[in-house]
């Protein structure tokens, strides 16, 4: 019987590298990679060995006659994805990794960082080099999007996390949590103590929608709003109110996706997760029974991943509707007449567009003006854009126009306004990237100015000497866990070609007058021993409860768990 890749898929191709007969596609080399909402396994192909389930380091490839429930959908999938990809499985030409010549000696590296980006990069430099890794991050612990972006209903996704653990522990790699570049140190001090230094800090800002009202207290990004239910440290435990019926999320991506779930999610079934204790608690007083997904755009455009929407389908309790709407209607209507006759040539797609994935769901009128009713549902809106947030001293209404397609595939406003009343509006349209002080910053991308991951002069489209970035920072918030990868993978290739040509500068001082630096600039800094104490603790305090952990919540409760080693 053959297996199958399902929900949880992190897309780092851990699972290609192991695969025997190559039926594990697309592969890093293929142009669908980073494209795919998952990886998918050619059932024709593969020979039931179980490598791919052994070194998926999410949990997401079992056996097809072991899916049950809902999960069998996934079979389906993966057999459906290769009748629109037919692939040979031929093998492509070989890679090995990359090494330095001896001459070039041990190389010195800082990796600004400690999410999967980060762990990525320093991972293939420990494997592939003897170099020397400071790993420096601005909060007291490791993980950055893993540890406080992953829902905590996705306990699987998070197990990635433990494939870094011995890069963590790697006796050639220095740690210093709490220290923030350009505030505790700056960019020229961390390279004048480095051949290199990597950044990958990820993108910290939200896209705001730029409408009236929108600094109303009530008003979220969703960075803020996946914070708070993940304990990331500089978000407060108040910060979320849920005492309205009604909460619109504006957006339609898997971030939104993930915080409709999470409000409507019982909270008991949150209570075995590493969900953050305030967030649980609030939770649990919650009034709200309805979520509103907005979209300004139609079905057909939908930014969410098939299995994510699956899963929110099958939220027990929970009925998910489509506000409906002539344009909204027609859509879903053409996407299903066509899924069907593609059904009937046994030539489906596999890759089902957002129209056809709304196919047999409600098609309700929605009366965002009135109370919500009995229950808890999700409503989708689509073709509706957000135009103003109004109240007195809080978020209470969200104003929006509907809109309509137009002839250059975008959509433009009908001039006709509805009122959505809500006491809580979570704006989930994206991330963006943030300057960095002594690096170069592309304001229309929201990256740091780079070629290939090197980082450039934008005045002279030079490299900066020993300079580099990486995940988020280098391409956009885009990509799941695994794209950092690649990512990584090209900007540490980068790094390594300088290294043979002896581009890379030589550092001014040595790795001990780093570390007394570091000291000095910042007492309180976290090292391994400390991180390590602060993992006992929120294991210790999860087993008492059966949860795998129960974080601690301020930045003050860590530095005290690590002092307690």
């Amino acid at each position: 019987m053959a297996y199958a890749i399902t929900q949880t898929c992190c897309n780092d191709a851990s699972c290609v590298s192991v695969c025997p007969v190559n039926c594990i596609h697309p592969t890093p080399d293929e142009p669908e990679f980073g494209t795919t909402d998952t990886l998918y396994i050619d059932p024709r192909a593969c020979i039931d060995c179980g490598a791919c389930a052994d070194a998926c380091p999410v949990d997401a490839v079992f056996p097809v006659d072991r899916l049950r429930g809902p999960d069998t959908v996934f079979g389906d999938l993966n057999r459906d994805w290769f009748r629109d990809h037919p692939n040979d499985h031929a093998w492509g030409a070989p890679s090995f990794p990359r090494s330095l010549p001896a001459e070039v000696g041990a190389l010195r590296i800082a990796v600004v960082g400690t999410g999967p980006s980060a762990g990525y990069t320093a991972q293939e430099l420990l494997r592939g080099t003897s170099a020397e890794i400071t790993m420096i991050d601005r909060l007291p612990v490791t993980g950055g999007l893993l540890r406080h972006g992953v829902a905590p209903d996705h306990q699987s996704t998070k197990r990635i996390a433990e494939s870094f653990a011995s890069v963590f522990h790697d006796p050639r790699l220095r740690m210093h949590l709490n220290v923030e570049i350009g505030t505790d140190l700056t960019h020229q001090e961390l390279a004048a103590h480095h051949h290199a230094v990597v950044y990958a800090v990820g993108a910290a800002a939200d896209r705001r929608l730029g409408i009236p009202g929108e600094d109303l207290p009530g008003s979220l990004p969703a960075t803020a709003f996946v914070g708070w239910y993940n304990a990331e440290p500089t978000v407060p435990a108040d910060a979320v109110e849920l005492s309205a019926e009604r909460v619109v999320v504006v957006g339609n991506g898997n971030v939104a996706v993930d915080v409709a779930r999470i409000l409507l999610t019982d909270p008991d079934r949150l209570a075995a997760t590493d969900i953050a204790d305030h967030a649980l608690a609030a939770l649990r007083r919650s009034r709200v029974r309805e979520v509103v997904l907005l979209a300004r755009r139609g079905p057909g455009q939908a930014a969410w991943s098939r299995a994510e929407f699956l899963a929110l389908r099958r939220l027990p309790g929970v009925e998910v509707v489509v506000a409906d709407h002539p344009e909204v209607r027609a859509a879903i209507e053409a996407a299903a007449a066509e899924a069907e006759a593609e059904a009937e040539a046994e030539a489906g797609s596999g890759t089902a567009s957002g129209a056809a994935l709304l196919a047999g769901l409600p098609l309700v009128p929605h009366d965002g003006d009135a109370a919500p009713g009995p229950g808890r549902r999700i409503v989708l809106r689509f073709l509706s854009a957000p135009v103003e947030l109004s109240g007195e001293g809080r978020v209470e209404a969200l104003t929006v126009e509907r809109t309509a397609p137009a002839a250059d595939g975008r959509v433009e406003g009908t001039g006709v306004r509805d009122v959505l009343r809500a006491g809580l509006v979570v704006r989930s349209i994206g991330h963006r990237g943030v300057p960095l002080p002594g690096l170069p910053f592309d304001e229309r991308t929201g990256t740091v100015a780079h070629r290939a991951g090197r980082v450039v002069d934008p005045a002279t489209g030079r490299p900066l000497p020993g300079t580099y970035v990486v995940g988020w920072a280098k391409r956009g918030p885009s990509g799941g866990i695994g794209a950092n990868r690649a990512c990584a993978r090209e900007t540490v290739g980068a790094l390594l070609d300088d290294a043979t040509a002896r581009a890379l500068p030589v550092p001014e001082a040595g790795r001990g007058d780093f570390e007394r630096l570091v000291r000095k600039r910042r007492p309180d800094a976290v090292g391994l021993r400390e991180l390590r104490a602060v993992d006992r603790a929120e294991r210790e305090r999860g087993e008492a409860e059966g949860r795998p952990r129960v974080k601690l919540a301020t930045v003050a409760e860590l530095l005290a768990a690590g002092l307690r080693r």
